[in-house]
């Protein structure tokens, strides 16, 4: 594609911060994995003191889903929160710039035959994704055991973009614009696979709905992945990637599909997507991405929730 080319109005001063990021983050992506570990949570600890505004956002989400914890319980799940989120900075650089070697050596897959079996139905499938904080590394992982086409949101900053596009293409297919309907309906019809996340909230429309996401019972919802899976009958196969504890590296899990989806009633579809995210989250939900606003979007006449 044209737009990802590299073009000389990159070199414009008002790009010159965001190519000392990606010098940065390939620099970086050179050190051992165990350093790399020690100096995000390090990262993640200092900007939990001086992102104040999304310090308050993912404390009032944890407070929001998870009602009887305790304050202090609380403060403890964001300082873990903001330490992945420091790891995730780095691993942006090793998901772009590792050999796949490198990163194959960190990865353990589970529930692979899951994936295996709806590969035998010859039917198109939606790798059913969250926003977790290993986003980019897990869309290296993803791709190095089944490459696919990935749903995303493109960056207003266009050198950074580039990279994003670059980097979440080492091993896939193609990324989709998330408006790009057209373009995953043709994915689906050829009986490919598509990386599809409905988990952020995008503010009021019509191919949304509410329904309940943990303890919130009107959570705006996409509800895209009920629609894209009456494509050829798809299967909805959940799918996500998870830093394991220490320096053991990470699990890629697949989850079996969605069974008897979609069915008739959009609502229910979507209460059945956002009940599999929650059991991801679960897994390890200091790793998810807490700092988005989930619940900006409210039912007419309810109050705002931050």
């Amino acid at each position: 594609m044209e737009q990802y080319k590299l073009k000389l109005s990159f070199c414009h001063p008002k790009y010159w911060l965001a190519w000392v990021g990606i010098f940065t983050l390939f620099i970086t992506s050179l050190l051992p994995y165990t350093v790399l570990l020690f100096i995000g949570r390090q990262l993640g600890r200092i900007s939990y003191h001086i992102v104040k505004s999304r310090r308050k956002i993912a404390q009032r989400n944890i407070e929001l889903c998870f009602p009887e914890l305790s304050k202090a319980e609380v403060d403890k799940k964001v300082r873990l929160n903001f330490e992945n989120s420091g790891i995730a900075l780095l691993e942006m650089g090793m998901a772009w710039f590792w050999p796949s070697w490198r990163i194959r050596g960190l990865l353990k897959v589970t529930g692979i035959e899951h994936l295996e079996q709806a590969k035998k139905n010859n039917q198109g499938i939606i790798f059913l994704g969250a926003h977790f904080l290993t986003l980019e590394m897990g869309a290296r992982a993803l791709g190095l055991i089944h490459p696919c086409s990935a749903v995303y949101r493109k960056h207003s900053n266009a050198v950074l973009d580039y990279w994003f596009y670059w980097g979440r293409m080492r091993e896939h297919n193609a990324m989709l614009d998330r408006k790009d309907i057209k373009a995953m309906l043709r994915v689906l019809k050829k009986s490919e696979a598509l990386w599809y996340a409905p988990d952020h909230d995008y503010g009021p429309h019509k191919s949304s709905v509410f329904a309940p996401f943990f303890e919130i019972q009107n959570t705006n919802t996409v509800a895209g992945t009920s629609t894209l899976a009456r494509v050829k009958n798809s299967c909805v196969l959940p799918v996500f990637l998870k830093r394991l504890p220490g320096e053991l590296g990470y699990e890629l899990v697949f989850y079996p599909k969605l069974e008897d989806f979609p069915t008739k009633d959009l609502e229910a579809d979507t209460r059945i997507t956002n009940q599999q995210i929650e059991k991801m989250v679960l897994e390890c939900d200091d790793q998810y991405m807490w700092m988005h606003r989930r619940f900006k979007t409210r039912p007419e006449g309810e109050n705002s929730l931050y």
